[in-house]
C-alpha cells in the first residue's frame, strides 16, 4: 500500500472513530456516508506548495459540486504547531485573496492542536487533534444550512470539550493512536 493510501486511510479512521464516532462534528456522518470527502495527501513540506494546493483545492470545489469537502493532509509538514499556524495564516490570507471568503471555509487540525489558553495535557485539544496536520475545506453555504437546522448548534463545541474532558486525556490519546492501527 503507498505511503498516501495509509495516510488517507489512517484520516478515514480517525474520521469515523473520532470525529463521527464521538459525534464531534454532527455533520460529517452524511458526508463520510455520501463519500463526499475528497482527501489530497501532499508529501512536500513547503509552504509554497501547501498554499498551491490549496488554491487547487478551490478551484477543485468550484469545478466539482459532488465535492462536499476537501481535507488536505500533510504526512511529513508542518509538525511544529507553530509552523502549521503560520500555515492556517497564509491559508486564510490567500483564501481573501482568491476571493472565497464566504465561499469557502478552512477548518484547522493538527496532533498537537492546542486551544488559546489551554494546557498541552487539556483532552479538550483533541477535539481538534488528527494524525496528521492537515487543512479542511468546507463549503461555506452547505456549513450554514447545517447549522442552521440543527437544534442550538452554538452549543456543539462546549459539548464537545466536555465529552473530551469526562473521556479523559489518555482515552483521547488511545483513540487517536488507534487511527494508525489500521488494515
Amino acid at each position: 500500500m503507498s505511503e498516501a493510501n495509509s495516510v488517507i486511510n489512517h484520516t478515514k479512521k480517525w474520521i469515523n472513530d473520532v470525529v463521527v464516532g464521538l459525534n464531534f462534528c454532527p455533520f460529517a456522518s452524511k458526508e463520510v456516508r455520501l463519500g463526499t470527502i475528497h482527501f489530497e495527501v501532499i508529501p512536500e513540506v513547503e509552504l509554497a506548495i501547501a498554499l498551491e494546493s490549496l488554491s487547487i483545492a478551490f478551484l477543485q470545489l468550484d469545478e466539482n459540486k459532488s465535492i462536499e469537502t476537501t481535507l488536505i493532509i500533510f504526512p511529513h509538514g508542518f509538525a511544529s504547531f507553530d509552523d502549521y499556524l503560520e500555515l492556517i495564516a497564509f491559508a486564510e490570507d490567500l483564501l481573501v485573496e482568491m476571493e472565497y471568503e464566504g465561499v469557502y471555509q478552512i477548518a484547522s487540525f493538527h496532533p498537537d492542536y492546542l486551544f488559546a489558553g489551554s494546557s498541552e495535557e487539556d483532552p479538550a485539544n483533541y477535539t481538534n487533534r488528527s494524525p496528521y496536520p492537515m487543512l479542511h475545506v468546507l463549503r461555506e453555504e452547505s456549513l450554514s444550512a447545517a447549522i442552521d437546522s440543527y437544534p442550538d448548534a452554538d452549543s456543539i463545541p462546549e459539548r464537545n470539550i466536555e465529552l473530551a474532558r469526562k473521556m479523559g486525556l489518555k482515552q483521547m490519546m488511545v483513540l487517536r493512536e488507534a487511527c494508525f492501527k489500521t488494515i
